[in-house]
């Protein structure tokens, strides 16, 4: 994976991250906004994978449903946020669609992808600092916009 700021103005920043084939994006990407130190960004991305990855949340079991999807895609729209974990550390919430050859698209919650050829993704920092906390009701980790 290659980067580059591609601005900095006001706590603002901007990168432009470049992953190359066979690099696996969500480890990519959360070691990146680890490696910055980064609270709080948008994540958008186009590009392709070999095999992906992707969930749907069950809500009646609380449980992610994986979907395997093990032919080459297009990533068509891959989008979400950075905040913290409750350990302070980068925590990534995504969700792509992919589109199949025939035309067809698979979409949900990211979990995993092997990039080919690339994947183009922009990382918009703000100044905050935002803060994921689990909820037992829900069985998730939610942005709590309370403690912004």
């Amino acid at each position: 994976m290659k980067h580059k700021l591609l601005a900095n103005d006001a706590g603002e920043r901007t990168f432009i991250l470049i992953l190359e084939e066979d690099d696996e994006a969500f480890a990519c990407l959360t070691a990146f906004a680890r490696q910055e130190r980064i609270t709080a960004a948008s994540v958008t991305a186009i590009g392709a994978f070999r095999s992906a990855t992707i969930a749907f949340f069950e809500f009646e079991t609380k449980n992610y449903k994986k979907i395997p999807v093990e032919v080459q895609t297009e990533v068509l729209s891959l989008m979400g946020d950075v905040a913290v974990d409750e350990k302070g550390e980068a925590s990534l919430h995504l969700h792509v669609v992919l589109g199949l050859s025939d035309g067809s698209t698979r979409g949900g919650h990211f979990l995993q992808g092997h990039v080919r050829p690339t994947l183009e993704v922009v990382v918009r920092e703000t100044p905050a600092k935002l803060r994921r906390r689990h909820n037992a009701e829900l069985g998730i980790a939610l942005i709590d916009i309370d403690q912004a």
